[in-house]
């Protein structure tokens, strides 16, 4: 064996954990230090705790967190597209089905829902508003995800 290729070794290493539980070993390293040890370790104890020194488990939380508050603006986001407080400009209809709709007094898309209730004469009795304009209108409500009874989907375009 060659002379002086090998570490030193120490017969008595002390060995030191985190909870202040220290012991002897033989090792290349004269004092050892260490986070977890068989006195505090959760499957020697049978205490539930989460060992974490890297911070994987904050890392989770964090992205669990951030998926919630996702789903929660989709959900916000989504209760706002069907809101009957939307204004009329929001569907896009076009400038001549806007402004006959706000010369009728008609500003909300609740207001439109209230009147189709009655049928598709109510809104084809706005002057301005013919056929072609009531199919865009129940197609972009349709489109954000408002349900419309079935007397107000007959109408076509002519």
């Amino acid at each position: 064996m060659k002379k002086d290729i090998h570490p030193t070794y120490y017969p008595k290493a002390t060995v030191i954990c985190a909870c202040g539980n220290s012991w002897q070993t033989g090792s290349t390293v004269e004092v050892i230090q260490t986070d977890v040890c068989s006195k505090c370790h959760p499957f020697y104890t049978g205490e539930q705790r989460i060992v974490d020194t890297e911070g994987q488990v904050d890392r989770f939380y964090k992205r669990l967190q951030a998926r919630e508050d996702y789903l929660q603006e989709l959900e916000a986001k989504d209760a706002g597209r069907t809101s009957p407080e939307l204004p009329i400009g929001e569907l896009e209809l076009g400038t001549r089905p806007e402004a006959a709709l706000t010369k009728a007094g008609i500003e909300t898309v609740g207001q439109i829902l209230e009147m189709m209730q009655s049928g598709d004469e109510a809104l084809l009795s706005i002057d301005g508003f013919g056929r072609k304009s009531l199919a865009i209108l129940k197609r972009s409500l349709r489109r954000r995800g408002f349900e419309l009874q079935e007397g107000a989907l007959k109408a076509t375009v002519n």
